[in-house]
């Protein structure tokens, strides 16, 4: 799957000199697990349809009810329609320097958070509702004065966020900006029980497969895919022998597309089918 190169691909030649924009997006078909190479901060205020991203060490979900600020950098994202014939949301981007620029001005001593965090999930309420509706790039694409009138409104969207949130949503701003990157064990391990081939970790890491597949060797002294393999098949084992989940309702969460050839490799490597682990463990609560 190629990558996607956001907001490039939008907007082309004519955002080059932009710190702020907004695009329309809309699309008509379901996208499954898109790669995208996000150049700049993003808000994605959804209206119609249902979103999933996945970054380095975390994976969000969210409906037209909620809204994501998303930090730069490799992501994984599913958009899904949902009961409209399309799905519709409103994308504005921000440079680094705005956001400088504006925690400068308005907050000058906040710390990050401790925990990096790439994406903030914003609850929709009746303001952000009313702000989203007032946000359209073809709203003032003719006015002379556009780009003042979308620094306000980058202003205002971050001003009442600071006055919903208080400093959580302080230490998130100062976060967007730092440097640092996850370490590779970090993502690789935050992904270990997510249902991402070794192709997406790789993408979350900024890496190629190939350099991916050394880079875990040296790091783990062993091949990528069997010690997945090992470490999911082995929280399977030990979710069925809690008793409340069938095969049925993990096999998907550990990596696998489809029940038979999770229990086909669950019995490879336990000697025992999950429908066996799921009687014995019945067999002995009611023993």
């Amino acid at each position: 799957m190629p990558i996607e190169n956001i907001p490039e691909i939008y907007i082309g030649n004519t955002a080059k000199s932009k710190d702020i924009f907004v695009y329309d997006f809309k699309m008509t078909n379901d996208v499954v697990k898109s790669k995208v190479n996000l150049s700049m901060n993003m808000f994605s205020f959804l209206q119609v349809g249902k979103k999933q991203v996945h970054f380095a060490n975390t994976s969000k979900a969210v409906n037209s009810e909620q809204s994501l600020l998303l930090k730069k950098g490799n992501w994984l994202w599913t958009e899904l329609l949902d009961t409209e014939a399309i799905y519709y949301c409103k994308l504005f981007f921000f440079s680094e320097k705005k956001l400088t620029d504006f925690l400068s001005k308005y907050i000058k001593n906040a710390k990050p958070l401790q925990e990096k965090v790439p994406c903030f999930v914003i609850e929709n309420d009746e303001y952000i509702t009313s702000f989203i509706s007032s946000l359209s790039s073809k709203s003032f694409e003719d006015s002379r004065y556009c780009n003042a009138i979308l620094a306000l409104k980058f202003e205002e969207i971050l001003l009442y966020l600071l006055d919903k949130y208080g400093s959580e949503f302080e230490h998130y701003l100062h976060a967007l900006i730092s440097k640092e990157v996850s370490p590779f064990k970090s993502i690789v391990e935050d992904n270990v029980y997510s249902n991402l081939k070794l192709e997406e970790i790789a993408f979350l890491c900024n890496m190629s497969l190939a350099t991916f597949k050394r880079h875990f060797k040296i790091e783990y002294k062993e091949a990528p895919g069997k010690w997945l393999k090992d470490r999911r098949l082995q929280k399977a084992k030990e979710l069925l022998q809690i008793g409340n989940l069938k095969a049925s309702d993990i096999y998907l969460d550990i990596g696998y597309n489809n029940l038979s050839n999770f229990s086909i490799a669950f019995k490879n490597k336990f000697g025992i089918s999950p429908t066996d682990i799921l009687k014995k463990t019945s067999d002995t609560i009611t023993f």
